[in-house]
């Protein structure tokens, strides 16, 4: 199993880099002066890729670390680099080979503070792989002073550097940025091509997997989600009710809490694991005994990781809400398409009941009035605003149409 095999839909692009990767590693091979340097090779030290959401953007670039870190064993019979079950692509998969380096952002921003020690090694050679790669997950969120550190990197970087930038689109990226690397853009995965990948990969029975790839539009982390977790099943069935919830201005207000509620809840799931063990680590780090006192002066470090906790517990929040908002939208888009009388596919076949409710008792005018106040709340989520107040406000937009 090669590492172009998680890549739904995405063949074109698995090709150009797979070519990348052989030039790559002819590079290398050529460095240690076993063999002559490509003459036209298809690598460079930039890489830029773009693409809708759930199109798998930083799976791609993280499979493309990995062939670039291959250490197959059949390299000399001929063996593509990317094979998969080598170390050095293992580790560089799930995110613990040493030249492998991941930069996503915890808050709202990547922040210079966060990319420093980042940049600082991108300078050094591979510690014992065959590339040192830096894989930026959200580049549309570094900052002034933090893009301007990597564009620094990115214009004279070292001769085995690889930087990794993944963004939605080219315009989310600094002009002098994406001017120096090479652009892939990515596409929406065909619902077909997503069920497949479920059942081959996951297991899932094929009703289940056409249903969750249906109702996420090729989104593939969500449908991996959707077909293997019942309780995210559960959350996406009462967020499709909440239009019937909404008669009443008190029900509005409580539908609001109940989803910031949710969106909370599945935050503080997600980051007690996660948190403990970066504490417990930190602490060990530091010389702290076992259930012992701190020594003294590394409280800042404590605190500043405690910041760091925290704003990626608002994100999560806010990336739960957005999801949920996400299937608020391809709701009142199946609204829309019953009717107008559109052929376009329905996403949400299995509440086809309530898409025929709410079309009986609303205009296509209205319904395109929703639509616009789903959007505008999650631009007010993007400014900051405070989750309740903007969900609140989208409620009663949708009770008013």
């Amino acid at each position: 199993m090669s590492v172009w095999d998680d890549l739904v839909g995405q063949e074109r692009v698995s090709e150009q880099l797979a070519a990348a990767a052989r030039d790559a590693d002819a590079l290398v091979t050529a460095a240690s002066g076993d063999a002559p340097p490509p003459e036209a090779s298809k690598m460079t030290h930039a890489w830029l890729f773009t693409g809708p959401p759930g199109a798998g953007i930083t799976q791609t670039a993280r499979a493309f670390a990995a062939a670039l870190q291959c250490v197959s064993p059949d390299r000399a019979l001929g063996g593509a680099p990317g094979c998969g079950f080598c170390d050095g692509c293992h580790t560089a998969l799930v995110g613990t080979h040493a030249d492998v380096s991941t930069v996503a952002a915890v808050g709202a921003e990547i922040l210079v503070k966060d990319m420093r020690d980042t940049v600082r090694k991108s300078f050094t050679s591979p510690a014992n792989g065959r590339w040192q790669v830096i894989l930026v997950e959200d580049a549309e969120r570094l900052n002034e002073k933090s893009a301007n550190a990597v564009l620094k990197a990115v214009e004279e970087p070292a001769p085995r550097t690889v930087w990794l930038l993944c963004a939605p689109s080219i315009e989310d990226v600094l002009p002098t940025i994406r001017s120096r690397c090479r652009h892939l853009n990515l596409r929406t995965p065909s619902v077909a091509a997503v069920a497949d990948m479920l059942v081959r990969r996951e297991g899932v029975e094929p009703d289940v997997a056409a249903a969750a790839a249906r109702a996420t539009q090729g989104h593939v982390d969500r449908a991996r989600r959707l077909a293997t977790d019942p309780a995210a099943r559960e959350r996406r069935a009462a967020v499709l009710k909440l239009p019937l919830r909404l008669d009443e201005i008190g029900g509005c207000l409580k539908a609001a809490q109940e989803l910031v509620d949710a969106a909370s809840d599945d935050a503080k799931a997600l980051a007690e694991e996660t948190d403990a063990k970066e504490t417990e680590e930190l602490k060990a780090a530091l010389g702290a005994a076992q259930g012992g006192r701190l020594p003294r002066g590394t409280a800042g470090v404590m605190k500043d990781l405690e910041d760091k906790q925290k704003r990626r517990r608002t994100r999560t929040q806010r990336d739960s809400l957005d999801l949920a908002l996400t299937d608020l939208t391809a709701l009142y888009r199946d609204v829309l398409a019953l009717q107008l009388g559109s052929r376009v596919a329905i996403a949400n076949a299995d509440v086809q009941d309530v898409l025929e409710r709410i079309a009986r008792g609303s205009s296509p005018e209205s319904t395109l009035r929703r639509i616009e106040a789903i959007a505008a709340c999650r631009d007010a989520l993007d400014r900051n605003v405070a989750p309740l107040l903007a969900v609140e406000a989208m409620t009663m937009s949708l009770r008013a149409g």
